[in-house]
């Protein structure tokens, strides 16, 4: 019963809803400048995009891994060119053409400085991963979220993602995205611990310890706020001149419609 109520609920959240995501890039665009390892952020239209994004206080609730063809490379598996590794809350771990994204609003996170190998370890990480399952145990913490505005803290609401009877982020796929990253030890947002500089010469000078935080602790938003990751814009990589755009007459502007 527990786990026919489990499918039911997590059927539920991922439908789709009336939102306010409108696509900001031309999927060509989109398409032709994604690399192998660029985190994709998406502003989601299902019932549960609308909790992860009130609780984290951003646009985006939704981040997949783009992993471009390299599935059949390190899985054997018949995919097709332009691919995305992400984790579903009904299906778990899966494979997405870009094209299911083409209508949503979106960013590109690119990695900076990774090498050909560390490259090829995140991705074959999450590629492996695929067919895993969540523990959908936890697909009950998810309904609080959906209260329109709770009670919450803002400073709290980002822990309420890992308070409950488990752990309610298995459903969230910035989890596995974060995992992929910290195979290689690529930082996304990681505790930086400050310590005495051990120089005799500086008695106030302090020195960096970096820790890895907890990869259940990661949300889409973190992928943005990293200073470790370059937002990319299709349209400015491919060499915008806004002398060029059709701007329609004044005269043709459609009339303004009062509040």
């Amino acid at each position: 019963m527990r786990k026919w109520l489990s499918q039911w609920l997590a059927s539920f959240l991922t439908k789709r809803i009336a939102t306010t995501s409108a696509q900001t890039v031309n999927f060509d665009l989109l398409k032709d400048t994604l690399q192998p390892g660029d985190v994709l952020l998406v502003e989601g239209d299902t019932r549960v995009s609308v909790a992860i994004k009130y609780l984290t206080q951003s646009t985006w609730s939704h981040a997949a891994l783009y992993v471009g063809n390299r599935i059949p490379e390190f899985s054997g598996q018949v995919s097709g060119e332009h691919m995305l590794i992400e984790a579903d809350l009904e299906e778990g771990i899966r494979a997405v053409p870009l094209s299911f994204y083409r209508n949503l609003h979106t960013r590109i996170c690119r990695p900076v400085g990774l090498d050909r190998d560390a490259l090829a370890e995140v991705v074959r990480y999450a590629i492996n991963r695929l067919g895993q399952q969540y523990d959908m145990r936890n697909v009950f913490d998810l309904l609080r979220y959906l209260l329109p505005t709770p009670p919450v803290p803002t400073r709290f609401r980002r822990r309420m993602l890992v308070l409950g009877s488990g752990d309610p982020t298995r459903a969230i796929c910035s989890t596995l995205i974060a995992q992929a990253f910290q195979q290689v030890h690529y930082p996304i947002l990681p505790d930086i611990e400050l310590l005495p500089s051990d120089d005799p010469n500086c008695v106030a000078c302090k020195k960096e310890i970096y820790h890895i935080r907890a990869h259940f602790l990661f949300v889409p938003r973190d992928f943005d706020a990293s200073p470790y990751f370059q937002i990319i814009k299709p349209t400015l990589e491919a060499g915008f001149d806004y002398r060029t755009i059709p701007w329609a007459p004044a005269s043709q502007r459609p009339p303004l419609i009062a509040g």
